[in-house]
């Protein structure tokens, strides 16, 4: 007998189990199947075990320059094991918070793989889930009256680049390496690729990061593109734009070495390992959408505002929809989903309004658009811009590069993209999103008082910029 849910989601990534959670408080008969360990990507493979590194490097490049605080320390070491062991400990930490949340929302979980069936003896609808249960047990039959695809995404590779998790890594790969290389190039520039930069030169590693585009970061404003370069440049990184690597070259002996094509000029890069970091892919095969009417298009599920597939029952979020491949983007497109499913009438969320971050060093943030899309849009802009080098406390925490940018229509002083490269901006953009989602002008972000000495001024006094009013600029 096929157990019966008012929802069974496919998925239990940070999607999946939020939307997990928002049925659960509406009062639906939920369940969750997942082949891994809930929390997905995410908390195992991305967000949290990269930014766990990330801070371990962020000490240890602030600890080789603590005699610049008038703090004398002996040379400091990475000790990677225990950098490993820590990201790890965060990681389990956050798992079973995941794992107290569904129990106490009495949510079911199945351990394994879950398929979407066509039509059968148990409805007459494409929709019952047949799960491939870890544990080796008969597959177990779910009837749910509604389905919500959350499979999440997968690191995409380059074809011919064959990627073998010792000398070619993914990000996947990355996260689990014993040891850090001495040198390594990373092919592909853009926010992934970045971060890693990043963090293994602040590790001390040699870094070479391979773009095919004319820039790196080719989705930021044109300024913040610019600046990231110049830093990282000043970090000993190198950088090749406009290049494109020839897989077919690719050599593995004690080392990688890889030719790329760089305007028609044959370059080589050498390095003890490569990271593949070219966008990720849709996690949308052997689920069984060809037992249903669901489009695919380009590798990812089409649906409408809120989330339903051309199969009006079944939902899909998350990084299976394309879109900005972001969790808190799939957590809010999971609880829009079963709000509709429920009949709350949810508003549909609107992308100019969803911050995203870059966890580099520097940090850079966003929200709305950037200046070139502005005016492709039609816009007659108006910018401001200040530099954190007039802010006190960036002075005081001796990270002073980068600025903030504000972006506004000339004509209706509409905020139409707030811009952010340097510290801890990742922790600054909400402020800016919430500006969206209000609809505030700049001259209204100006009013707030921004409290001094705080990182945050410089917000306020590029919001003064856009009219040429700022104080300390």
């Amino acid at each position: 007998m096929a157990e019966e849910y008012d929802l069974v989601i496919l998925g239990g990534g940070t999607g999946g189990y939020v939307a997990a959670i928002r049925a659960s408080q509406l009062g639906l008969k939920t369940a969750v199947v997942e082949k891994g360990d809930l929390g997905g990507t995410c908390l195992h493979k991305g967000c949290i075990p990269s930014k766990a590194l990330l801070r371990s490097a962020e000490v240890f490049k602030q600890t080789m320059e603590a005699n610049d605080f008038g703090v004398e320390v002996s040379t400091p070491k990475v000790n990677f094991a225990k950098v490993q062991e820590r990201k790890q400990k965060i990681v389990d930490t956050l798992h079973k918070g995941v794992q107290g949340l569904m129990k106490k929302g009495k949510i079911d979980i199945y351990n394994g793989f879950g398929r979407i069936l066509g039509p059968s003896i148990f409805s007459p609808m494409p929709g019952t889930i047949s799960v491939e249960l870890n544990s080796g047990e008969e597959n177990a039959m779910l009837l749910p009256k509604n389905v919500i695809v959350a499979t999440g995404s997968s690191p995409r590779t380059l074809p011919g680049l064959e990627v073998d998790g010792n000398f070619v890594l993914t990000s996947d790969d990355a996260l689990q390496l014993e040891s850090l290389p001495s040198s390594i190039i990373i092919v592909g520039g853009g926010v992934i690729g970045i971060e890693w930069a990043s963090m293994l030169s602040d590790f001390g590693v040699e870094v070479t990061v391979v773009e095919f585009l004319d820039r790196i970061l080719p989705t930021e404003d044109h300024e913040v593109s610019k600046e990231m370069t110049r830093l990282l440049k000043k970090k000993g990184i190198k950088i090749s734009t406009s290049t494109k690597v020839l897989p077919e070259t690719l050599l593995k002996d004690n080392g990688v070495r890889i030719e790329a094509d760089k305007k028609g000029e044959k370059k080589s890069f050498e390095a003890e390992k490569m990271l593949v970091s070219v966008g990720r892919s849709a996690n949308v095969n052997n689920i069984g959408l060809e037992n249903t009417d669901i489009v695919v298009e380009k590798g990812f599920i089409q649906t409408n505002e809120f989330y339903q597939t051309k199969e009006s029952h079944i939902y899909a979020i998350g990084d299976v929809i394309g879109g900005l491949q972001l969790a808190h983007v799939a957590s809010h497109e999971g609880i829009i989903a079963v709000e509709h499913i429920a009949g709350e009438n949810p508003h549909p969320m609107k992308t100019s309004e969803v911050p995203t971050c870059i966890y580099s060093n520097p940090e850079v943030s966003r929200v709305g658009l950037t200046e070139q899309e502005a005016k492709d849009r039609g816009f007659d802009v108006k910018v401001g811009k200040f530099s954190f080098k007039a802010i006190g406390k960036a002075l005081v925490y001796g990270e002073s590069d980068g600025f903030v940018k504000i972006i506004a229509d000339k004509n209706t002083n509409d905020l139409l993209g707030v811009h952010m490269i340097g510290p801890h901006v990742t922790d600054m953009i909400s402020e800016a999103g919430l500006a969206k989602v209000l609809d505030a002008t700049p001259w209204e972000i100006a009013q707030s008082i921004h409290p001094h000495p705080t990182l945050s001024e410089a917000i306020g006094e590029a919001a003064l910029a856009v009219d040429g009013k700022q104080i300390h600029g």
